[in-house]
């Protein structure tokens, strides 16, 4: 029998959510935990890999388990298990051929600035601090020429393997509240570091810097791209899906969710 998961975490303690050798990973503790409560058929399936220091609020995984357990037996169970930083929010029962990554229509991030002269200590966990100020009038702009089908060769990582580098982005949105900036991209899929390079660049840009973003996209050259924004902005927010309709637990979010408004 398959189950979907949503779960999120804080990354301030792992290498990612793709379990790695030698280090702590969301995965492992997952699969552990799981693994605890049942059998745990194969190692589980996820919507989207976030990098070392990355959050989530709405991470789907899916798992198979010949053990025949109610849904609420999971959640409490693994609940119960995992540590204090990653908490599983709903699991239901799922197609026997679902897939949380392969099925995933659309992902969503969104990534948080606090703009402001001192930076707010005990949010720099989950936030980019910037102490100057912040055109976002010009981020708006810029951020709009990246909607649509793309080859964004031009921000990707130097360590992504991907042979295709056209993905479509369905929206970008940028929200300011009191002092921070929230950024919300939706996509079809992402390039390794795809969206840290764009939140660098469009922070470089709406200081002042003359880079255009379309000659960037149209160069398909990461060289002349922003830099690589820091990975403690960001949050997985979550994916959208066809064939399942996920069991949303509104209530139980991240603290953050107040800016960043996943749904």
């Amino acid at each position: 029998m398959r189950f979907v998961g949503i779960c999120q975490y804080d990354g301030s303690n792992y290498s990612g959510f793709q379990s790695q050798k030698n280090s702590s990973s969301v995965q492992d503790q997952l699969e552990l935990a799981i693994s605890s409560v049942g059998k745990l058929e194969e190692r589980i399936n996820y919507a989207g890999r976030t990098d070392a220091g990355v959050h989530a609020i709405g991470q789907v995984f899916d798992f198979s388990s010949s053990d025949h357990r109610e849904p609420s037996q999971w959640l409490n169970g693994i609940n119960s298990l995992l540590p204090s930083d990653i908490s599983v929010s709903s699991i239901q029962k799922a197609p026997d051929d679902f897939h949380s990554r392969f099925d995933a229509m659309n992902r969503s991030y969104a990534y948080v600035i606090y703009n402001g002269k001192t930076q707010p200590i005990f949010l720099r966990d989950y936030m980019y601090w910037e102490k100057y100020e912040i055109d976002i009038e010009i981020m708006r702009a810029e951020a709009a020429h990246l909607i649509g089908t793309h080859n964004f060769n031009s921000f990707r990582g130097s360590k992504c393997t991907a042979k295709n580098q056209v993905r479509t982005i369905n929206s970008i949105e940028i929200e300011q509240k009191d002092g921070f900036i929230i950024i919300s991209l939706c996509a079809n899929a992402y390039l390794y570091n795809m969206v840290r390079i764009i939140i660098g660049t469009l922070l470089e840009m709406s200081k002042g810097s003359k880079k255009n973003m379309k000659t960037i996209l149209n160069a398909q050259d990461r060289e002349i791209a922003g830099k690589t924004a820091q990975a403690q902005g960001l949050f997985f927010v979550g994916a959208d899906y066809k064939k399942i309709n996920l069991d949303i637990k509104e209530n139980i979010t991240h603290p953050l969710s107040f800016l960043i408004n996943p749904r």
